[in-house]
């Protein structure tokens, strides 16, 4: 008996929120920090909610010091903002359906979330989708600013929800970002790699994933992920 542990991104991965992320990121930055345009020229692709912050103060204001106070009172500023982004957002798509993981519905499976984003932020992206209530648990922004580490924690978690320990479980990542391959990596899990997110296929490509795909809806994927 073989027992899975699955962990999706969400942005570029299992939707995208036409920038609705990011436009409440910036105004709860904007609004906390005092700085004018606060995210212009850092990429977020990829990135953990608590590296966001750390960048941002760094290029905008290097003499605030980051905290884990400073960091909730951003939190709870852009989360108030996000919902009403996402769901006014033009640009909003999902790249798959809530039924898509009815295959995932097993024993032997966990299926979680692996995501720089937040916790509260990540099920808010997801809802419109109706996809939130899919993932039991996950490794989030507010676990750990290495993305290593909170894929990690997510993998745990999923392991603890299998009643299993971590090296009797296969860990698979799903993500679009070179950083989720890095992640998956770093702790030895396998990786599936999509392109309908910010890095490109050659960027993709040049990481090595264990498997590298257009859509989760591909034969490849699908076959990949015992779907």
């Amino acid at each position: 008996m073989s027992f899975d542990i699955y962990l999706f991104d969400i942005d570029g991965t299992l939707v995208s929120t036409g920038g609705a992320g990011r436009r409440a990121m910036g105004a709860a930055l904007q609004d906390v920090l005092n700085v004018e345009a606060p995210l212009e020229g850092i990429s977020l692709g990829g990135m953990t909610d608590r590296l966001i912050l750390r960048k941002v103060l760094k290029a905008n204001a290097p003499e605030i010091d980051f905290s884990d106070a400073l960091f909730e009172e951003v939190v709870s500023n852009y989360v108030s903002r996000l919902g009403e982004e996402v769901e006014g957002s033009d640009g909003y798509r999902n790249f798959v359906e809530p039924a898509y993981f009815d295959a995932y519905q097993s024993e032997e499976i966990a299926l979680g979330l692996g995501t720089g984003n937040v916790e509260q932020g990540a099920r808010i992206k997801l809802a419109r989708a109706k996809l939130d209530s899919l993932f039991a648990f996950g490794g989030f922004g507010e676990d750990a600013e290495d993305r290593g580490l909170l894929i990690r924690i997510g993998a745990e978690r999923g392991a603890r929800a299998l009643g299993r320990p971590l090296t009797a479980c296969t860990t698979v990542i799903i993500g679009d970002t070179v950083h989720d391959i890095h992640a998956a990596r770093a702790i030895g899990a396998k990786v599936v790699a999509v392109t309908t997110g910010s890095d490109s296929e050659e960027t993709l490509r040049a990481e090595r994933p264990d498997l590298l795909v257009d859509s989760l809806h591909c034969e490849e994927a699908l076959s990949f992920l015992g779907r």
